[in-house]
């Protein structure tokens, strides 16, 4: 959890703070289990809308479920680069977005422009949608209470890094280290051929944000990979998903029931 005072509310100032904040990620489409994992602590529940089996329809659904969780913030990550999508996202009550394949400059600035009212951007300011009754119908209190997120994954947005970074009303920067890895050319995540350049890249990033005074994340495998990577100067970190999990503890616990120790003595 961050080092402040833990409330949804207050997330996305503790993000431009640059407090350390910890999240864990939704990829299933599973309100009931969103609601338990928003339960449990985390500074914020992302959702997956890029990746995850959890389309546009489910977005709602999940912000209820993190809402009623009462401990966390609900984030979404949208498929692209698309002001449509991205309006959608902060309507159904999602207190920040998260947006991927991020290239250049000009991404991170529709991306921001999105996510801000006139005169500052170009959101549309909804009529009876779930952020009214969260977050209020005035514009400029709507954009202080959401915070904008690009990711930082592809070889084009290391090139054009620090211009993302220094975007105009642009929160957050958050790594993807899969895609990452592939664009640094990794035949495939954790490739150890290209692990130095992914941790070169990593340092470049937290600097570049740092330098700009903004957020910067990343998604990380475990909670301990991410207690890592925040000492190293990333300011909020994303552990696994509720998937991966999902299948981790089931294989788990098959294993301890077929193992030698858990079959029953037979008596002579």
């Amino acid at each position: 959890m961050s080092s402040g005072k833990q409330d949804p509310t207050s997330f996305a100032a503790r993000l431009r703070n640059r407090d350390r904040l910890v999240g864990y990620w939704i990829a299933c489409d599973n309100p009931v289990g969103t609601e338990r994992i928003a339960a449990v602590g985390y500074d914020y529940v992302g959702v997956d809308g890029q990746h995850g089996v959890l389309h546009q329809q489910g977005w709602q659904s999940a912000m209820l479920a993190v809402d009623a969780g009462g401990r966390s913030a609900g984030v979404i990550r949208v498929p692209s680069v698309d002001p449509i999508a991205i309006g959608a996202a902060l309507d159904s009550g999602a207190r920040a977005v998260i947006v991927p394949m991020v290239e250049a400059a000009e991404d991170a600035s529709v991306t921001a422009r999105s996510c801000r009212h006139w005169p500052v951007g170009t959101r549309s300011l909804g009529g009876p949608v779930r952020a009214e009754l969260r977050l209020g119908s005035v514009p400029g209190e709507l954009d202080d209470a959401v915070a904008c997120i690009v990711m930082i994954e592809t070889a084009g947005a290391l090139k054009d890094l620090a211009a993302i970074c220094n975007t105009p009303h642009l929160d957050a920067v958050y790594v993807g280290p899969a895609d990452l890895s592939v664009a640094l050319g990794a035949a495939y995540f954790g490739d150890p051929a290209a692990q130095d350049r992914l941790e070169q890249a990593l340092k470049d990033i937290t600097e570049a944000a740092a330098s700009a005074g903004i957020a910067c994340g990343i998604h990380c495998l475990d909670g301990s990979t991410a207690g890592r990577r925040l000492a190293e100067g990333f300011t909020f970190a994303t552990v696994s998903s509720d998937m991966t999990h999902l299948q981790e503890a089931a294989a788990a616990h098959l294993l301890a029931a077929a193992s030698p120790a858990a079959a029953p003595v037979r008596e002579p």
